[in-house]
This record gives C-alpha cells, sequence and structure tokens, in this order.
C-alpha cells in the first residue's frame, strides 16, 4: 500500500454502516521498512557474535551447559526422591536393552553398556529436556549395524552374523592386524563422530526447521518398516540359526528365505527358551501398561527373565550341552580412549547423515512433547548440540550412535522423574555392571536378547492399527505412512527414508496443484460468505460471482486456476470472446452486452430494433477471494491478470478480496493497480462484503441508462485498499 495522507479523511459518501450511518473511508498507513539492508543486518549479527565480554561469555556458556543453570536450583528435598526412583528404574531396563541391542548393531556387549553410560552424563549436562532418555535406540542400532556389516565385508572379514565373542584375524587393509570385533568397534564410533559432528554443525547453525520435514506419518512409517527389519534380523537368534546378514536392497526377503531354507538346523534349546521368554514377558508388559496409572513403578520383567535365564543356563551348561549361542565374555572397567579412524570418513560420510536426521528428529520431538506437557521451555537446537554431543564425545571411548529412545523416555516420565539428575543415576546403576556385574552375564544366551529387542517394538508394530482411522482422516498421510514403511522394509532403511521424504515433498505438491476451489454465498442478511457446496440455505447475488481459490497462486497451479475458475462460474471468457468476433466490446461491470444488448434477464424485445446481440452472460461482476492465498510468484500474477484482462473483454469486472500484506505488495510491484480508481479499474477490496457493495453500487449506477452520473473517484475507493 502506498503512504496514505497523515489527516483523517472524510467519512464516504455512499457506504453504509452497520446502522445505515455513512462508514468512514480506512486508510492504512504502511510501516517504515528497516533501514539497514540484508547485508548490514548479517555483518552487524556478526560482530554481536564475535564480541567478546564476560557477560557474553556467561551467556554463551550457559547457553552450552545449561547444567550450569538449573543445577543451583535443584531441590534435593522435593527433587531427588523422585529423580533417583526414576534413575534407577530406566537403569534397570537399560541393562538387558543395552546387552540386546549391541547385537543389532553388530558390535559386543560391552559397547551398549558404554553408550548407555556416557550418553546419560554428557545429556544431562547439555540437554534442556528434563524426562528425555538417551541412549541405544533401535531404529539407530540398525542402521548402525547395517553399516558396520558393509564396511567388514569391504574390509574382507568373515560372515558378519558368527557367533558373538567370534574374533578370527584378519588383516586390515592390509597393514596392522585386528580381528573382527576390533574393525566393528572402529567402524562404529567413526560413524558416531561424524553422525555428532553433523549434529552439532545443525545446532549451531540454527537449522532445526530440518526436522518438520519428517512428519508424523512418515516418522511412523520409517520406525514401523524398521521394526519389521529388526524383527527380521533377530528371528535368526530366537531360531539358534548361523545365516548371513543380508544388507542393501532385498535383505528382509533374503533374510526370510535363509531362515526357511535353514528351519532344519533350529537349535531346540534357543526356540524353547525364546518361547517361554516370550510367553512370560509379553502379557507382563501388556498387564503394565494397562494399569501403569495404579502402579507407582512397572514390573522389571525383563531384568528378572534375563537374570533368571542366565542362571538356568549356568547351572545347565546350555552351551556346552545343547551348542547354545550365549554372550560370552563381558570384560569389566573401561578401555583406554581412541581417536575415530579418519580414513573412514570418506566412505561414512553418507550413511551418518540419515543416522543423524533421524537421531536429532526424535530427540526433539520427545522432548518438545514432554517439555509440552509438564510446562517447561526446550530449544530444539540446544537438543541438538545435546545430542550431537553425546555421539561425538563417547566416539573417543568406544560407543556408537544414539539418540532419545521412546520407552526409556515414557517410564522415566512416568515413575516421577524431575530433573536430569535421573540420568545420572540410571549412568551409576549401568556403572555397577560395567566395574562387576557384566561377567555374570557370560551364560546369558542371545536367543533372550533377541526376544527383549523384538519386545520393545511392539509399539512400532501397533502403528498397523491406527492406519484405518488416518485413513478416515488423510488419504495422502496414509499413502506417505505405507510408501515410506514398504520401502524400509524392503528396500533399505536409508532409502525408505528418503521415500518417504520425497513422497511426502510430493504430497504436499499435489495438495497445493490442486486445491479445492469454490463459490460463495451470503449468510442470510450477515456480512459472511461461505462455500455454496457445503452449507445450505446460502443465497447467491445477483449477477455476483464469488470465488475462493484455496490455496497460493503460483507456476504449478495456474492452470488449473483458470480452468477451475471458468468451471465453477460457468463462464469460460477466451470461448465467449472468440464467438463475439467483432460485435462492440461491454463495459467491464455494465448491465449490457454487446452493441448496447441487455443482459440475461432481459427479454430481447428490449433491445433497440434494427440490432443483433452477440453472446452475453449474466455475470458483471467476479469477486475472487483471496484470503487462502499466502502467496504469489510471478507466473501466478501474470495468470491473475490474464484473468482480468479475459473477464474485462467479455464485460466481466474483477475484483479482488482479502489480500494479505504480501500478496498486495506483489501486486503493486507487478502493475496491478496501475488503473485503480478509474472506472473499470483493477481494484482490491479488504473484505468481500466491500467488494460486493461496491458491484451493487456500480451495477445500480450503470442501470440507469447513464441518467444518473457515474460513481466518483474517492466514492469508488470507499471500500477499496490502497494500493
Amino acid at each position: 500500500m502506498e503512504d496514505a495522507p497523515s489527516q483523517a479523511p472524510a467519512p464516504s459518501k455512499g457506504s453504509p454502516g452497520p446502522h445505515g450511518a455513512p462508514a468512514p473511508f480506512i486508510v492504512l498507513e504502511e510501516q517504515e521498512p528497516p533501514g539497514c539492508s540484508i547485508g548490514e543486518l548479517l555483518l552487524a549479527r556478526a560482530r554481536a557474535a564475535c564480541r567478546c565480554s564476560r557477560g557474553a561469555l556467561g551467556r554463551a556458556l550457559l547457553r552450552l551447559l545449561p547444567v550450569l543453570e538449573w543445577l543451583p536450583r535443584y531441590s534435593p528435598r522435593s527433587q531427588l526422591l523422585g529423580d533417583v526412583v526414576s534413575g534407577l528404574l530406566v537403569g534397570v531396563v537399560a541393562i538387558p536393552q543395552s546387552i540386546s541391542y549391541s547385537l543389532l548393531a553388530n558390535q559386543d556387549p560391552v559397547y551398549g553398556i558404554y553408550t548407555n553410560f556416557f550418553c546419560n552424563i554428557i545429556y544431562a549436562a547439555t540437554a534442556t529436556s528434563r524426562h528425555a532418555s538417551v541412549g541405544s535406540f533401535g531404529v539407530l542400532c540398525l542402521m548402525v549395524g547395517q553399516s558396520v556389516t558393509r564396511h567388514l565385508q569391504l574390509a574382507g572379514y568373515g560372515d558378519s552374523s558368527a557367533a558373538l565373542g567370534d574374533n578370527s584375524s584378519s588383516p586390515r587393509n592390509g597393514t596392522e592386524p585386528c580381528d573382527r570385533s576390533c574393525y566393528a568397534i572402529t567402524v562404529a564410533l567413526s560413524l558416531s563422530f561424524l553422525v555428532g559432528l553433523y549434529q552439532i554443525l545443525l545446532g549451531v547453525l540454527q537449522m532445526g526447521f530440518v526436522a518438520v520435514y519428517l512428519s508424523e506419518p512418515l516418522l511412523g512409517g520409517f520406525v514401523t518398516g524398521s521394526s519389521l527389519t529388526i524383527i527380521t534380523s533377530q528371528m535368526k537368534y530366537l531360531l539358534g540359526l548361523k545365516i548371513p546378514r543380508h544388507e542393501g536392497v532385498g535383505s528382509f526377503i533374503l533374510t526370510w528365505l535363509d531362515l526357511f531354507r535353514h528351519i532344519r538346523n533350529t537349535n531346540i534349546c534357543d526356540l524353547l527358551t525364546s518361547l517361554v521368554a516370550l510367553a512370560i514377558i509379553v502379557p507382563v508388559k501388556e498387564l503394565n501398561e494397562r494399569y501403569k496409572e495404579r502402579l507407582k513403578a512397572p514390573f522389571p520383567i525383563e531384568l528378572l527373565v534375563v537374570i533368571a535365564a542366565t542362571l538356568i543356563s549356568h547351572y545347565f551348561d546350555f552351551e556346552r550341552r545343547y551348542k547354545a549361542a550365549v554372550c560370552g565374555d563381558i570384560p569389566t572397567g573401561f578401555r583406554k580412549p581412541t581417536v575415530p579412524d579418519f580414513s573412514l570418513f570418506p566412505s561414512l560420510a553418507l550413511d551418518a547423515l540419515p543416522i543423524a536426521v533421524i537421531g536429532f528428529a526424535m530427540t526433539v520431538s520427545l522432548a518438545e512433547i514432554f517439555g509440552k506437557k509438564h510446562g517447561y521451555a526446550v530449544s530444539a537446537n540446544q537438543e541438538m548440540i545435546a545430542i550431537g554431543m553425546c555421539n561425538l564425545i563417547p566416539s573417543f571411548f568406544y560407543c556408537f550412535a544414539s539418540s532419545a529412545a521412546l520407552t526409556k523416555t515414557l517410564l522415566k516420565e512416568s515413575t516421577g522423574s524431575q530433573t536430569q539428575v535421573s540420568g545420572l543415576v540410571t549412568s551409576l546403576v549401568l556403572l555397577l555392571v560395567l566395574l562387576w556385574i557384566s561377567p555374570l552375564f557370560y551364560s546369558l544366551q542371545t536367543s533372550i536378547l533377541g526376544v527383549v529387542t523384538i519386545v520393545n517394538l511392539r509399539g512400532g508394530l501397533r502403528r498397523f492399527r491406527d492406519t484405518p482411522r488416518m485413513w478416515q482422516l488423510s488419504k495422502l498421510d496414509t499413502a506417505v505412512w505405507w510408501a515410506t514403511m514398504l520401502c524400509s522394509t524392503l528396500v533399505t532403511t536409508e532409502i525408505g527414508l528418503l521415500v518417504g521424504v520425497c513422497f511426502a515433498l510430493l504430497c504436499i505438491i499435489f495438495r497445493t496443484q490442486r486445491p479445492r476451489a469454490t463459490l460463495l454465498g451470503r449468510v442470510r442478511d450477515r456480512e459472511v460468505y461461505e462455500d455454496q457446496a457445503a452449507y445450505k440455505q446460502l443465497s447467491s447475488i445477483s449477477n455476483i460471482k464469488i470465488f475462493r481459490f484455496e490455496c497460493s497462486l503460483y507456476y504449478a497451479n495456474k492452470d488449473y486456476f483458470k480452468a477451475v475458475l471458468y468451471q465453477k462460474t460457468g463462464l469460460n471468457p477466451v470461448l465467449l470472446a472468440a464467438s463475439m468476433g467483432n460485435w462492440a466490446r461491454p463495459e467491464p461491470g455494465s448491465s449490457r452486452g454487446c452493441c448496447g444488448c441487455p443482459r440475461q434477464g432481459r427479454s430481447r424485445a428490449e433491445s433497440p430494433p434494427g440490432t443483433a446481440c452477440a453472446p452475453s452472460t449474466d455475470i458483471h461482476t467476479l469477486i475472487l477471494d483471496c484470503g487462502a492465498m499466502q502467496f504469489i510468484d510471478t507466473v501466478g500474477l501474470s495468470a491473475l491478470k490474464e484473468t482480468h484482462h479475459d473477464y474485462e473483454e467479455v464485460g466481466v469486472q474483477v475484483l479482488l478480496a482479502n489480500c494479505n500484506p504480501s500478496i498486495r505488495q506483489r501486486l503493486r510491484e507487478g502493475g496491478w493497480a496501475g488503473r485503480a480508481g478509474g472506472a473499470g479499474g483493477q481494484l482490491a477490496f479488504h473484505s468481500i462484503h466491500d467488494a460486493v457493495q461496491f458491484a451493487e453500487r456500480r451495477h445500480r449506477g450503470d442501470s440507469r441508462d447513464k441518467r444518473a452520473a457515474p460513481p466518483e473517484p474517492e466514492e469508488q475507493q470507499d471500500f477499496q485498499v490502497s494500493l
């Protein structure tokens, strides 16, 4: 809008107010734009960021380490008990999960315990969320295991599906000797370093918006597809089979083919143990979920089953008597810190990207969910930095990639966690395992670990039950879910994620390419206009069509805009103009057709004698409701101009209504308002009702057969937005 005069304008001459009194002429004055350019603004921010002072350094340190802000305000009397109880229970659940998820990541069990131990300490110091529980997460462990297996095969090591503890040596890249376990953790910690580096860079660059492209249906389909892949990879442990671990396209189908091909070699001891463990764990966990509001804490059935299975396997010597696969020796203490293998970075750079994206998306989403539930603020960018630190720093201590885990987060929140101190308590529980308890798990069967992994994936499989409801709400969202789930299962997890993102974006484009378009009618005597196809008892306005296009107008939908406009209004101005031929063009908005012939609604007998009438239409004004348009690009603006010109050729005036400031700016820059104010000018209005009143007044003035004077310029502008 142009700058309006500072003095208050006089009331308009013909625009009635709510009680019949003249309404004031609306004049809006634009805000002055900022004086500095984008380059100057970026330079000023860079100078502010580089300016070093004691206060700025303190604020930066508080942002990087939120523990310095909340720990001094910690209240042991009111918060310590809940944190201790929650931390102990999460630690108890984390013990079997740490060991079982190590198998999924193709690592020795001790590395899963390392991962959960270090991550909880770092996250407590750097995160803003009080309830998110970090550590090994099934989907990420699957992606890590796939990358590790691929690199083991490239390095010339034996079958990656060999029993745990098989440390057969093989030359590493033809130089120093390194056994399979050594090379596997080398790949995993190098991958974790890159994942953490990506996440920290995203957080520092304030690119948390990347997570918005991972919609809930997309993440749900990805988690479900990954859950099916994980279950498939664990079936060999439940059956006690030694089959190769397939990677790449079609690994899901190839694994099931191998399972059926070698089913006759099933270890009966492992199979019976798995069935008994499933029969015990699943019902108890279902009861835990059903009565979670009555129980102060869920029953730790997984840990009890692991302890009982370990004792039974040890005293009955399942390993020697029945050839059952067991965990083997789990060392105590910590290993000397190491440095990631930089030579692996080029081959791992692409593998680390989807792991980083999924990791921070899960962490940020869980942090925001529980932050809103408990009424505290969560910084998405700081959460990305926090989970990045949880991957980058532990990579020097033999840890693989991690993120917030839904199961442990729900357990942590439901058992009374108050602050991040509960994560420190969980680390203490894992520290006890690392220092003294871990050797006791030597005889634990890997089939039990497979059962623990599968049972924790029930949430992902339950999403199948939600698809009918999702189909009723949104068919496109359901299509995104199924496409992502099927590609993640049948192709690969990385390709499934990529396909899901691309398919979701295509669905958005499809929605904007063919949006909803309607004709509006008036709600009785109110100044309200609604969709005639959706509501009853709406009155049409004589000789006026009101068209709403429920999307922004841009290059992808400009043809559809014209087509649906012609269809809804029942008038194609291009064809009508061609049929008129050389007849005199009517004035836009006038009550007469070509050569002075009356519009429809008057008889041809009223036409001047001796004249032949050209084709005419019963519309004298078309109002375009732009309230749903967020933006118009140059192609859309051209389409709007063409529409105005085509309708003007057949005597129909085009008015705009409900344009937001950005669209008005685009109209002004595109020359749309070049003739505003004059007869037949291109006008925009604040509301539909203003446009309707203007059109009716103009039509009444023209229908007096020119005996009354045409509206004065300021009278025309009574309802017009000052462009």
